[in-house]
């Protein structure tokens, strides 16, 4: 009698078994509430948007006007060359502030507010991600737009030009993780920066982004052809410009794929072991 009584109905077994796991749609939901938390902070400091919007101006002006007429002998040759490397450049480099802000949000006891929330523990970082997707947007709006202005242009169709820029973005979106975990070994938020320009300088020096390949020195081109950012700035060139794209877009395809299979799994066991 008491096992007739104790054990659950049959429709209800039954309804159990066919609801799916509840915890990825769980992490997504307050990983989304958690992305527009950093939307917010990000709406209420504008000034923390100066590396994405200010930056490519900068580098597009300098390197286009100084150096364009004795690297391409025209500013305009040099300008549609130069572009995709620079949207790569500083879209690479935009993803240092993740880790900065993890860091000082860390240090300001803000994580552990978290902890005591009912939330997945990988929540907080995960949403930190998603919410820098608009960063990587305005740089890619800003450098598209500038770049307008001083005369570049874009020779292929719509569709590719779009496959190009989401491609950009979806490259920072997983080289994010590297500055998240980053910024769970390191002590300050200098450091995090420190860390991190030291990491992304090479990447984007010994590249394409400047010049081409074939013009570098021999023992450098082993590197730059292995190189995650040439691949991605022949990627955009390629999809901006109709040149030969090659198994450029699948390299770059292939290191989104390595950066969040190894970078996120030890940046979300770090932060356990921190928070």
């Amino acid at each position: 009698m008491s096992t007739l009584i104790d054990a659950p109905p049959a429709r209800s077994r039954r309804l159990s078994n066919s609801v799916p796991n509840p915890r990825p749609f769980r992490l997504l939901r307050h990983s989304l509430a958690l992305a527009k938390r950093s939307l917010i902070k990000t709406w209420r400091t504008p000034e923390a948007l100066i590396d994405v919007t200010l930056q490519p101006v900068l580098f597009l002006i300098i390197f286009v006007y100084v150096f364009g007429g004795a690297v391409a002998g025209s500013t305009h040759d040099y300008l549609q060359f130069l572009l995709p490397g620079i949207l790569a450049q500083t879209i690479a480099t935009g993803a240092i502030a993740i880790g900065v802000n993890l860091n000082t949000d860390i240090a300001k006891g803000i994580f552990d507010r978290f902890r005591s929330l009912p939330i997945p523990r990988s929540a907080p970082l995960v949403g930190a991600v998603l919410g820098d997707v608009v960063r990587y947007v305005i740089v890619t709006v800003s450098t598209l737009a500038i770049g307008y202005v001083m005369g570049f242009r874009i020779d292929t169709d719509p569709f590719r030009a779009i496959a190009g820029c989401l491609l950009a973005v979806l490259f920072a979106l997983c080289l994010s993780w590297l500055p998240v975990l980053v910024s769970m070994k390191v002590r300050t938020a200098g450091a995090v920066q420190g860390v991190m320009f030291a990491l992304i300088m090479p990447l984007s020096f010994a590249s394409n982004v400047f010049v081409g390949a074939d013009t570098l020195p021999g023992w450098m081109q082993a590197f730059v052809d292995v190189n995650p950012m040439t691949h991605l700035v022949a990627s955009v060139r390629g999809l901006f410009l109709g040149t030969p794209l090659g198994n450029h877009v699948w390299w770059t395809l292939a290191w989104c794929a390595g950066f969040v299979a190894l970078f996120m799994p030890l940046a979300l066991r770090a932060y356990r072991k921190k928070v």
